[in-house]
């Protein structure tokens, strides 16, 4: 009797503590179904371009955010720009300058839960050799092995050096750039 008790006490238990585990997980980034996209102005007309070949793993348990780890390095000479002129002055020494800095990258060992499905992760930015703290807002949505985390960040180019002689002039090229984020991922 004593011994049924115990089982019947403990099932609960041990079926919440399997959920935890299989929640708290690592996850890889799917490039292949991922888009980064940046967009601009330039002198007005609007332009936009993607960060292909990421490297990113998640660790996220949505049961305990507080212990998530994000962990992202973007190919910066990587990225696809309809335009090559256009993709020429971005990887050059004025903007990105790709020969001394060829990746940026975006960690967090954070996050807070915002409601069921929306996160903020308090992360640091790094372009440039210019490290800043980022607050990433983001929505995640598991299913099964694989999850859809998306995203919408303003980022100031300047702090991060991302101008430097003509290009640091705001009037033709804002100071804002905008990141959206469209990342599967599968768990490991």
């Amino acid at each position: 009797m004593r011994k049924s008790f115990y089982r019947a006490a403990l099932a609960p238990l041990l079926l919440l503590g399997s959920v935890s585990t299989t929640q708290a997980a690592t996850w890889v980034i799917d490039p292949e179904g991922s888009e980064v996209v940046f967009s601009y102005t330039y002198s007005g007309t609007p332009y936009s371009g993607k960060f292909v070949n990421i490297d990113a793993t998640f660790e996220i348990d949505p049961t305990s955010p507080a212990d998530c780890q994000i962990d992202v390095t973007i190919p910066i000479e990587d990225m696809a720009i309809d335009d090559e002129e256009t993709k020429s002055y971005l990887l050059d020494i004025e903007l990105f300058d790709v020969g001394r800095f060829p990746t940026a990258t975006f960690t967090a060992d954070s996050c807070e839960m915002e409601s069921m499905n929306e996160f903020v992760a308090d992360g640091q930015l790094t372009i440039r050799d210019q490290t800043h703290p980022l607050r990433f807002p983001f929505t995640l949505n598991i299913e099964d092995n694989r999850f859809n985390l998306t995203s919408e960040v303003t980022i100031q180019r300047l702090d991060y050096g991302v101008g430097q002689g003509y290009f640091a002039n705001t009037s033709a090229i804002p100071n804002e750039i905008n990141v959206a984020v469209d990342v599967y991922a599968e768990m490991q």
